[in-house]
C-alpha cells in the first residue's frame, strides 16, 4: 500500500495570516513539518494541499522548492481537496497532518502509521483522545475509506474538517485511538502555530533545540520546557479552536 502524507496549508489563516511561511532559522516554518515527514520511512510521498488562492501560490514555489508534490482545491471543502491530493499521488493510506504543526514528532507519526498497517481498522489517530500536547497530531486512513465518508454526508462542517464524519461514527468506520505513555502525557500543552505568541514560543524551541537535533522529539520538547517553565507564559493565553 502507497502511504501518503498530505500537508494542508494556506496562506489566509484568519487568525496568523501567512504562518508557515514565518521564519525561524532561515527557513519557513513549513519547512520544518516538511523535513520531519520526510524522514518518515514509511512515509512515500508528501502532498501540500492548498487551495487555488492566488495568495496561495508561494505555497507552490515552496512546494516545488522542496521537491514535494502538491494539489490545489478548495479553500472551505478542505476534505474533497485532502482527496484531490491524494488522488493526485495514487495513494492507498493517507496520512493527514495540518501545517499549524511545525515540530511534529516523526516518531510518532511513524508509530500511528504503523498501528494504522497492522490493525483492521478504518481510521487511526493519536489526536481524537486528547493526550499528546497539541500538535503532535497525526491521522491515518485509507482513500477508500475518506471517499466512502465524502459520499456520506453533505455537512459543510464535515467537509471542512476531513476526518469528523468518521470520528462522529464509529459504527461505520472502526477506530484505534493512540494514548500517550506518562513521559509524553500533556495534552494542555500548545504546540501548534494558531497566533503570534505560538510564532514566538515555536521559535524560541527550534531555535533551541534545532542546531544540535534537526528531529528533535516530542519528550525533548518537553523536557526543555520543564527546565524552563517561564517559557510557558509566552502562549499560554491563546485559546485552541479543539477537536471539532
Amino acid at each position: 500500500m502507497k502511504v501518503v502524507a498530505t500537508i494542508e496549508a494556506r496562506m489566509t489563516s484568519s487568525r496568523l495570516p501567512g504562518k508557515v511561511l514565518l521564519p525561524v532559522l532561515g527557513q519557513p516554518m513549513l519547512y520544518y513539518l516538511v523535513n520531519r515527514l520526510k524522514s518518515v520511512n514509511l512515509i512515500s510521498e508528501i502532498v501540500l494541499a492548498t487551495t487555488t488562492n492566488a495568495t496561495d501560490d508561494v505555497l507552490i514555489d515552496f512546494a516545488r522548492q522542496e521537491g514535494i508534490f502538491f494539489y490545489r482545491g478548495s479553500e472551505e471543502d478542505v476534505m474533497s481537496r485532502v482527496i484531490g491530493a491524494a488522488e493526485t499521488t495514487n495513494a492507498d493510506v493517507i496520512v493527514e497532518i495540518t501545517g499549524d504543526c511545525p515540530i511534529i514528532d516523526p516518531d510518532l507519526v511513524e508509530q500511528t502509521i504503523q498501528m494504522y498497517l497492522h490493525h483492521d481498522a478504518a481510521y487511526v489517530s493519536n489526536t481524537h483522545i486528547s493526550s499528546y500536547p497539541d500538535g503532535m497530531d497525526t491521522q491515518v486512513f485509507s482513500l477508500k475509506s475518506l471517499k466512502r465518508s465524502a459520499a456520506m454526508t453533505d455537512d459543510p462542517l464535515d467537509h471542512e474538517h476531513v476526518s469528523l464524519h468518521m470520528r462522529n461514527h464509529p459504527e461505520i468506520f472502526s477506530h484505534i485511538h493512540l494514548i500517550a505513555p506518562p513521559s509524553l502525557y500533556w495534552p494542555s500543552l500548545g504546540l501548534t502555530l494558531d497566533e503570534q505568541a505560538d510564532y514566538l514560543f515555536l521559535k524560541k524551541i527550534i531555535e533551541t533545540l534545532n542546531p544540535k537535533n534537526p528531529l528533535f522529539s516530542c519528550l525533548d520538547t518537553i523536557q526543555l520546557l520543564k527546565q524552563n517553565p517561564d517559557w510557558l507564559e509566552i502562549n499560554r493565553h491563546v485559546i485552541r479552536k479543539g477537536n471539532t
